[in-house]
Formats: C-alpha cells, sequence, structure tokens
C-alpha cells in the first residue's frame, strides 16, 4: 500500500512527492477557519482564566507601569519610580505595552497583565498560520496546542516579565524571514530585523541569538542570486542596528544628570548593562552587582534543562522533536533545496538548538523560566515533525519510530511526575498505558481511517497529557515576585514553587530561586548563621526576606548576624526583600501619604522590590536605594543627603533587598541622624526632622 493511499484524519494527509515539493500554499479546506479560530479562543480563555489571581504579579514590573502612567519621562526609561531616581535593569519595550494599557483602562492587575495573555494568543497565530502554510492544517493546529500547553509558556504570557513580549517579537521574526524566503521581497527580511531590534529594546543580547539561525536559513533557502542574498542580509542588519539603536543612542547622549540612573549598571552606563549584566556576563558568570553567579544558578551542561525543577518547564516534548526531527530530515532527504518542509524545520531547529545550547551553559544568572525562549520554537519542530513522519508511516521504520518516540515520551513524563510524586500520583500511569496505546496502534499496517485516527489521537494525548496537566495547575495558581515556576511543587531540587524559598523543598509560601538542597544562599550554604540549611530554609519565604529576627522563612533558620524583623527585612525590620515585594498595613500606608504631593518621594528604601510594595499601596513615588539587588551605586550618599536637604524625601524605611552596595552608608547615615519610629512592624525614620547635626 502507498503512503498516498492511506486513509487519514483531515490535515495529515500524506505529502507529495518530493519532486513536487514547492514553497506554495496549501489549498484551505472549509473546516479549517472555524478550526483555528477555535484553537486561538481556546488559547486565549487558557491564558486570561484566573488572570487576576496573580495580583501585581511581579511587583518589580507593575511598580515601572504605575511609574509610566504618572510620568511620560519614566515612560520612557523604563524607571522604577515616577520621581526618575533609577531604571529597571532592563530597556523599556515591554514596559510600554502595559502602561500604555495602564494609561488607557486605568492601573490595575489586568490592565497591566492582559497584554501578556494577548502576545501568548499572538505568538499561537503566528505559529499556526506559519506552519500550516507549509504543511497544512494538521500540523499547524498540532503546533498549536503544543505551545498552548507548555507550562512554561501558560506561565509567562499570565506574568509580567520581559519573557512574553520577547518570545512574540522573535517568532514574528522567524515568520518575516521565511516570508522572505518564500517571496524573494526583502521588506520581509528588514521587518524580520526589526522585530529583532526591538526584542533588544525588551531582553537585550538574548534576542540576538536568533540572529545566526535567521541569517543561516536565508542565506542557504533564499531564491535570490548569492550577492543579491548578502546584500539582503547587510540591510536586515541595518534594520536590527537602527531598531535597537535609536533609544539606546538617546540614553547615552543624554547627560547622565538629565535621565535617570540605568539599573543594574555600576557606572550608569546602558551599555555596561548590555555586555555585562544582561550580556557577556550572563555567559561567563562575571556579572558585577549580581547576588550570585555559577553553581548558585543549577550546574551547568548539556542536559541542565532536563535537571531538577526546570525539566517540569519545558523538557517534557524535547526528545520526541529531536527523534522526530531526524527522523522528518531524513524522509525529506533528496528534496529540492527550497522545500518548505526543510525550510520550517531547519529554521525551527535552529532556533531551538542554539538557545538551548546557550541556556544549558550559561554561567550567570539563570531562572526556569527563561526557558519560555524554548516553547515556540519546539512547538513548531514538533508539530512539523510528527506530521512529516506520521504521512509516511506505511514505512515499517516510521512506524517504528513514532512507536518508539511515544515510549520515550511517556518514560520521561513519568520521571518528571516523579519529582512531584504526591501531586496527582495516578497521572504517570494514565500516560504510559494511553501512549503504549498509541505505539501499539500505529505500529499496525492503516487499513482504515478510524484506526489511523485512534492511533494518531492516542500519540497526540499521550504526548501532552503530563504537560497539559502542568499547565493547569499552572492556570490555577497565582505566581508572585521575581523568580516563578509552572507546575506543582518538585522535591529536592533548586528552587521550588512560587512563593517556595530557596530551599529545597519549595513549599509553598515564599519564592522559589538558586540554592537547592545545599542551602538558602546562592552557590549553597545556608545564610550566615543560624539554622537555616536550606533543605527546608527559605530566602526569601512568603514570611521572609532574608530569614530575619522575626521573619524565619519558610520552616528557616534565624541568623544571629543579619538582625531582620516583621516579615524577612534585611535590616532594622523592614518588610519585603530581594525577591518579594513589601506588604504594607494601613497604618504605614496612611503615615507615607501624609502630604505625599509636598515630595518627589514619599519614602526611600533599599532595592526595588521593597520599594515596589510601598509604592504599589500609595501611588506615590517610593525611591528604590540601590536598583534590584540593592547593589547599585544609586544614588551615592552624597546624592542622597542633597535630596534631604532639598526635601524631597519624606521618609526612610529601613530593610528591603541585599544591601549590598552604598546603601549600607545611607543607612548608617540616616540611622545617625534621625529617629526611628515603628510603624506597622516596620522601622520608619522622617527625614525632615534631624535629631543631630549633620
Amino acid at each position: 500500500m502507498t503512503t498516498a493511499s492511506l486513509p487519514v484524519p483531515p490535515g495529515f494527509a500524506p505529502a507529495p512527492p518530493a519532486a513536487e515539493a514547492v514553497p506554495t500554499a496549501h489549498a484551505r479546506a472549509r473546516w479549517e477557519i472555524p478550526a483555528y479560530a477555535g484553537a486561538l479562543l481556546l488559547t486565549g480563555i487558557l491564558y486570561v482564566w484566573n488572570l487576576a489571581a496573580s495580583g501585581w504579579a511581579n511587583a518589580f514590573y507593575s511598580a515601572a507601569v504605575q511609574a509610566g502612567t504618572q510620568n511620560w519621562v519614566a515612560f520612557f526609561y523604563g524607571s522604577s519610580d515616577a520621581g526618575n531616581s533609577i531604571t529597571v535593569d532592563k530597556p523599556p519595550a515591554s514596559l510600554w505595552v502595559m502602561e500604555l494599557s495602564a494609561r488607557v483602562f486605568g492601573l490595575s492587575s489586568w490592565s497591566i497583565l492582559l497584554p501578556q495573555a494577548l502576545m501568548g494568543v499572538g505568538t499561537a497565530a503566528i505559529i499556526l498560520f506559519t506552519v500550516r502554510k507549509r504543511l497544512g492544517a494538521g500540523a499547524a493546529l498540532l503546533a498549536t496546542g503544543i505551545f498552548a500547553l507548555t507550562p512554561v509558556a501558560a506561565l509567562m504570557f499570565r506574568f509580567n516579565n520581559p519573557d512574553a513580549l520577547l518570545l512574540l517579537l522573535l517568532t514574528a521574526s522567524v515568520a518575516l524571514t521565511l516570508r522572505a524566503i518564500d517571496g524573494g521581497r526583502l521588506r520581509w527580511l528588514l521587518l524580520a530585523g526589526v522585530a529583532v531590534g526591538f526584542g533588544f529594546l525588551t531582553k537585550q543580547l538574548q534576542a540576538f541569538l536568533v540572529l545566526p539561525v535567521l541569517a543561516g536559513v536565508y542565506f542557504g533557502f533564499a531564491g535570490a542570486p548569492l550577492l543579491k542574498r548578502l546584500w539582503h542580509l547587510l540591510a536586515a542588519l541595518g534594520a536590527v542596528i537602527v531598531s535597537a539603536g535609536w533609544w539606546v543612542a538617546i540614553v547615552e547622549l543624554v547627560p547622565a544628570s538629565a535621565r535617570p540612573y540605568i539599573g543594574g549598571s555600576q557606572s550608569n552606563s546602558f551599555l555596561e548593562l548590555t555586555f555585562g549584566y544582561n550580556g557577556l556576563g550572563r555567559i561567563t558568570g562575571n556579572e558585577t552587582g549580581s547576588v550570585g553567579g555559577g553553581n548558585g544558578w543549577g550546574e551547568t551542561g548539556l542536559f541542565r534543562l532536563f535537571l531538577n525543577e526546570i525539566g517540569g518547564q519545558i523538557s517534557w516534548l524535547i526528545p520526541a522533536a529531536l527523534i522526530l526531527f531526524t527522523g522528518a530530515m531524513v524522509l525529506i532527504g533528496r528534496a529540492p533545496r527550497r522545500d518548505p518542509r526543510r525550510i520550517l524545520l531547519v529554521a525551527f531547529a535552529g532556533w531551538l538548538t542554539v538557545t538551548l545550547v546557550a541556556f544549558s551553559f550559561m554561567a550567570g544568572i539563570f531562572h526556569a523560566y527563561y526557558t519560555v525562549a524554548l516553547a515556540a520554537p519546539l512547538a513548531g519542530l514538533l508539530g512539523a515533525s510528527a506530521v512529516v513522519v506520521f504521512r509516511h508511516r506505511d514505512r515499517l521504520w516510521t512506524r517504528i519510530l513514532l512507536a518508539a518516540t511515544a515510549v520515550i515520551t511517556a518514560g520521561w513524563a513519568w520521571v518528571l511526575l516523579e519529582r512531584s510524586s504526591s501531586w496527582m500520583p495516578w497521572l504517570k500511569v494514565v500516560v504510559a498505558v494511553v501512549s503504549v496505546a498509541g505505539a501499539v496502534l500505529v505500529m499496525l499496517p492503516s487499513r482504515s481511517r478510524a484506526l489511523t485516527t485512534s492511533a494518531a489521537a492516542a500519540l497526540i494525548v499521550g504526548g501532552l497529557l503530563a504537560p497539559a496537566a502542568y499547565t493547569l495547575q499552572t492556570v490555577g495558581t497565582g505566581h508572585s515576585g521575581s523568580i516563578v515556576t509552572a507546575g506543582p511543587s518538585v522535591q529536592g531540587v533548586m528552587g521550588g514553587r512560587p512563593g517556595g524559598g530557596f530551599g529545597g523543598d519549595g513549599a509553598p509560601g515564599g519564592q522559589g530561586g538558586p540554592g537547592g538542597t545545599q542551602g538558602g544562599m546562592p552557590g549553597g550554604g545556608s545564610v550566615p548563621g543560624g539554622n537555616g540549611t536550606g533543605q527546608n530554609g527559605g530566602f526569601p519565604g512568603q514570611n521572609g526576606g532574608f530569614p530575619g529576627q522575626n521573619g524565619t522563612g519558610q520552616d528557616g533558620g534565624t541568623p544571629p548576624t543579619i538582625p531582620g524583623g516583621f516579615e524577612g527585612g534585611m535590616r532594622g525590620g523592614g518588610a519585603g526583600g530581594l525577591l518579594e515585594a513589601s506588604k504594607v498595613d494601613s497604618a504605614l500606608r496612611a503615615l507615607l501619604e501624609q502630604d505625599a504631593s509636598d515630595y518627589t518621594w514619599v519614602a526611600a528604601t533599599v532595592g526595588s522590590q521593597s520599594a515596589a510594595g510601598y509604592q504599589l499601596a500609595t501611588g506615590d513615588a517610593v525611591m528604590p536605594i540601590g536598583g534590584f539587588n540593592g547593589s547599585d551605586p544609586s544614588p551615592m550618599l552624597e546624592q542622597f543627603q542633597q535630596y534631604v536637604d532639598e526635601g524631597r524625601i519624606h521618609f526612610f524605611i529601613a530593610g528591603g533587598g541585599m544591601g549590598m552596595g552604598g546603601d549600607s552608608d545611607i543607612q548608617s547615615w540616616v540611622e545617625a541622624n534621625f529617629t526611628a519610629q515603628t510603624v506597622g512592624g516596620v522601622t520608619v525614620y522622617d527625614l525632615t526632622a534631624a535629631t543631630t547635626g549633620r
């Protein structure tokens, strides 16, 4: 029986012979448009459902959105506060989208997070129509479903970190490059360059990981003559530089005194931020101003993304994608150079591989949620590869390959589900049974539509059931803080659940992060002194920033060398910490709101997350001394003293942040010159009433 004679489900019809494969659109069946609309609608419902449960999500960025709705200078630079003391540690493109939404609809959790969810739908739509044009409806719908049900995608397209916009832009850049290859029009390649450029304005050098893939695919598969292809690539590079560089040029040319400090840098330079903290430092681990690095962010190596909690974010289907991609490339074989299937597969495989290798070996700051960058290329590659192989299942070796892939995928799902063994323990058994059934059915020569449909359904359900369950758990859970993870709690591994803490058990309560079973601090070991060993220890927990005198974290210890206070501040009893926003009670909020309009900043405190909680609670600017980590030299003591002399800051709130930079001088000066009072469990100093000479 030939491939062409096999009865198959709609959208999974056999491909034409290789000699007939040309980059032309597939004929559209009448059912396709409703199916596409339904797939995107379901993706939208999934990503919007229970959206407000996350509240302000990452308060660090929500506070910056608030600032951008109050002040256009803060909007342009991406300032943390409307007083424009310091920017966030990323370029502002993702903030611009959320700030425009908040300016139109008012500041709220919904106005901040809804654009992120819509970006997820947009990314799914780009994947759908890019795959559909080259491999038909079946592959397109499968790829869209894989993307929507990737746990880390459901997490980050419901959160306000810049990763959502970055993935949307990079997916668009790949689709536009493929469009340029199909039509030979330079304008599509230029638009791809613009997408990458704005990706840089979203998350800096990470956007450029896709550049060698785009250049290689266009150079290898475009139909234009060689010299013309080179000219097109140079023009596209110019589009990248212009679309990314205009904002950078303005920031670098404006005098430092006329703009906010560049958060994350140590010399008030965006270029330093680009090539240091957010650039090469992420690869080498040499990140000045960071809170840790190297082993503190998890063991590097080829299998990093399969280990610990990271595996449950993205790795469920990576083995299947790589296996089926290999099979698909063998099947395409000697097809013409510009075979649309090959171009699509190479583009997605190259994007996936470059990103996977970069994440696997980067020694600097790395968090599990970064793996959302793999969601689009993984979905496109697996959806396309699976359909190419399935369409040739008249061959024994392809049926064996499909069956083996199903069993391997189920086995890997079993391993990942065992890491959360107390959560839905029966699920791995169901996955195994369905996958084995699919493997058996696909091994049988297809002689009826019912058999073919049953085999396809069992293979798809078996492969997607476990990540879909993780995704639904993620959608049903609120996430907040700077480091979040998808899915249920994972025992004995790096990080933990959202709200987990730096310790191994990662129980709900605080915020997961690096450290693992070796301890709470990055790189292992407990917080200095005390009994916080990290196995169950928190840094910072829901009730502990650094575990403090009264804020012990998630079952964590109490370091005697770090005086704490209400909910675990760094020094003097401040609420909040490095990764979680401060908690503000009514008495403290009322105090901060007194005569707020008379001051540029109603308060100053160490660290952006601590400041963010106060700022969001009051609606007034709060100066985040030292930026995100508390380690940026902003402001220096002399500048801070000048602000106080000019009456621009009302209160200083002790605690919060890491306390790694010049802020320790500021706090010491405040303690020596102003009277402390405790309000709502937090130590506060009124900077308008000095008690000693200065």
